[in-house]
């Protein structure tokens, strides 16, 4: 074993388990790219087999519906890129730049948030292993689009999450999802020196703890502001079991974001309130290494578990862990992180060739009854991520410390 594991408190048992799944991810991954076409991953269907996308599906209205349009894309080469890291074979790489190609054009889609998770987990990555200018000019020109959705008012900014910002329905809207796009403006904030990129995330911050979070730390999956002052007029869901309940993914969401942005800021304040919503989201789980998809769901819908959510906070606590300048919380969150990993390894991973994605048991939205108890691409994703984090650190993601958290 690696002695930069045992540094990291990394048993034996562990990185044996960690490295057998990656083995099979990057197997599973090949067999797979062959399969696709010009399409991309998006969920499994019940058959096991990949539902798939273009990359070109963009999001909007249609009528009064709202669809957001192909935002997995971007997940497939990070898992390309994730598989070449571990294995250092060339054919991964190779493929991760075909399929950015199809990506890029998404880079100029000025109409969803959701472009930071497309270019978070596909340009950027690419960028850091690679050096090549041509993955951060493309990362830079979406995180102008995302900027650009930044909505002022009197008491704030805050980023509107879906569609045209010429449309009072998207201009008002904003999403717990968008605390993990802020990723890419993190990174373009480093990247470019222009500060104004950090700033905006930051601003979109402030607000979204102000109006999304409720007294017992909770969170909403959605806001509608007063775009004049700035306050909050409704929370509502459009993915949890109703308007007040406690969707677990949003959950998720809401910490993996603001422990970024304690990295990126270097703010403890952020640190501290991603503890406080981990703390809600631990007490709900109750000992589950696996959280139910709403934390208020009854009956038999209280049954159905989603592990994308584990894999988003998996990977936030080892980053917290990383992140937190005191040592005994470092190794609380750490371990806390490493132990959901570990059970999504043992007891989630879908072995059988029949199902193509890595994680059974996702759930994308329970009231749209699509994509339960399957795989979801962004589930395999941020469950690669988590990997990496122990595995392949500062490789797939930097290792950027603030010293400034103490």
């Amino acid at each position: 074993m690696n002695a930069s594991y045992q540094d990291q408190g990394l048993s034996s048992e562990r990185s044996a388990l960690f490295t057998s799944i990656l083995d099979r991810m990057a197997a599973k991954v090949a067999e797979d790219e062959p399969t696709l076409g010009v399409e991309f991953p998006q969920i499994t269907a019940p058959d096991g087999k990949w539902v798939l996308l273009p990359a070109s599906l963009s999001a909007g209205y249609s009528g009064s519906a709202w669809s957001h349009g192909n935002w997995f894309c971007g997940f497939w080469v990070g898992l390309l890129l994730t598989s070449y890291l571990h294995t250092g074979e060339d054919k991964y790489l190779s493929w991760a730049r075909e399929r950015m190609r199809l990506v890029a054009q998404r880079a100029q889609d000025p109409n969803t948030h959701d472009i930071g998770f497309i270019f978070d987990s596909s340009a950027v990555p690419g960028y850091e292993i690679t050096r090549d200018p041509w993955y951060a000019q493309i990362a830079m020109e979406a995180a102008d689009k995302l900027r650009a959705r930044l909505v002022t008012t009197r008491s704030g900014a805050y980023l509107a999450s879906w569609g045209p910002l010429d449309d009072p329905r998207g201009r008002s809207a904003s999403a717990i999802d968008t605390m993990a796009n802020l990723s890419l403006l993190y990174w373009a904030a480093n990247h470019s020196g222009d500060g104004s990129y950090r700033l905006a995330a930051e601003a979109h911050s402030v607000m979204t703890a102000k109006a999304f979070i409720r007294p017992d730390d909770s969170t909403y999956h959605a806001v509608e502001y007063d775009v004049t002052i700035g306050v909050r007029r409704r929370g509502y869901t459009f993915q949890g079991a109703f308007d007040e309940s406690a969707w677990s993914r949003g959950q998720a969401w809401a910490v993996y974001g603001y422990v970024n942005t304690a990295r990126e800021t270097g703010k403890r304040v952020w640190l501290d309130l991603a503890g406080r919503l981990t703390a809600y989201y631990l007490r709900r789980l109750d000992g589950r290494p696996v959280p139910p998809w709403d934390f208020d769901a009854t009956g038999a819908d209280a049954e159905i578990k989603d592990t994308a959510a584990a894999a988003v906070m998996a990977s936030a606590l080892i980053e917290m862990g990383r992140l937190h300048p005191d040592p005994a919380d470092a190794v609380r969150w750490r371990e806390h992180g490493l132990a959901m990993l570990e059970a999504l390894c043992r007891d989630e991973f879908a072995y059988e060739p029949a199902q193509r994605g890595l994680l059974r048991n996702s759930c994308y939205s329970k009231p749209h009854n699509e994509g339960v108890d399957g795989a979801t691409m962004f589930g395999d994703f941020f469950f690669a991520e988590a990997l990496s984090r122990v595995m392949l650190p500062g490789r797939l993601r930097p290792d950027t410390q603030c010293v400034s958290l103490a």
